[in-house]
């Protein structure tokens, strides 16, 4: 009779090394998967927030007041938008930076990402050459923060410790 190749010592002990490999990596991914997550969502929001504070420099500044000054039927302007949301966007980067007040920052991303997907609806002729599935240079801009939401529910998932209780086994 054959052995079978699973059944052979010699392969079961390269099976055994490669999982415990394979395990001893996914659990330190498991660890620090989030928190570089938390950094680079944080940089990201950090840098386009400053970005804003200084006139001309954010490409997104101009469809966002816009944007704001529609939502609010014209009572808010640019003059005072184009700050609060550059104050707005800077104090989610800090809060996802330094890992404070996670609830609160991950609450002022989320009112955020609702604003900043409303352009879609408001504006379809700038962010879209075809309605609704081929987005201009801005609709692609917009349509990329799906992965920004995703990436804070994730983070959203940890504030009660997730991250300790999903390491793999």
């Amino acid at each position: 009779m054959h052995r079978s190749f699973a059944a052979d010592p010699r392969w079961t002990a390269w099976r055994d090394r490669y999982e415990r490999l394979d395990r001893a990596i996914t659990n330190r991914l498991a660890r620090a998967g989030v928190v570089v997550l938390r950094l680079g969502l944080g940089l990201v929001f950090l840098w386009f927030g400053v970005l804003k504070f200084i006139p001309g420099l954010s490409p997104a500044q101009d469809l966002a007041t816009r944007t704001i000054e529609q939502l609010t039927l014209g009572a808010v302007g640019p003059g005072v938008s184009l700050p609060v949301l550059a104050a707005w966007e800077s104090l989610i980067g800090l809060g996802l930076i330094s890992g404070r007040f996670l609830r609160g920052t991950l609450f002022l991303l989320a009112v955020q990402m609702l604003g900043a997907a409303t352009p879609l609806l408001l504006f379809p002729a700038e962010t879209f050459t075809r309605f609704p599935y081929a987005p201009t240079l801005e609709g692609q801009y917009i349509i990329k923060n799906v992965v920004l939401v995703g990436a804070a529910m994730v983070i959203g998932a940890t504030v009660r410790g997730g991250a300790r209780r999903c390491g793999v086994a």
